[in-house]
């Protein structure tokens, strides 16, 4: 298994967690843009957002909602955060398994990069 998250998912490579289920795993990143800078990553290998089919779509939802309770527990709701989604190499994206990044504890400029 050569995919990074892949291997998080399977317990392979060790994660500080943040939130685990059936779908999805969430955990701190190892390289954080953010004083808070968690990954929610579903558990179903996806490559990139334009590999999102229609059956993935619930799944999507799942990551969103869940970007937000992590937001609530980690005291970032109120204050604000950012949730972000990158698309291939020139967007950012570096492991190519879809991966929504949760963003706070300081403000965020506009536009980003």
């Amino acid at each position: 298994m050569s995919c990074l998250f892949c291997r998080v998912v399977s317990g392979e490579l060790p994660a500080k967690k943040a939130y685990e289920d059936e779908a999805l795993i969430a955990f701190h990143d190892i390289n954080p843009q953010a004083p808070v800078h968690v990954l929610i990553v579903p558990r179903k290998h996806i490559s990139t957002l334009n590999d999102v089919a229609a059956d993935d779509e619930q799944l999507i939802g799942m990551m969103h909602r869940r970007a937000a309770a992590i937001a609530r527990e980690l005291g970032l709701a109120e204050r604000g955060y950012r949730t972000v989604f990158n698309c291939n190499s020139e967007a950012g994206q570096t492991v190519f398994h879809i991966h929504l990044h949760l963003l706070g504890g300081r403000p965020m400029a506009w536009p980003p990069g």
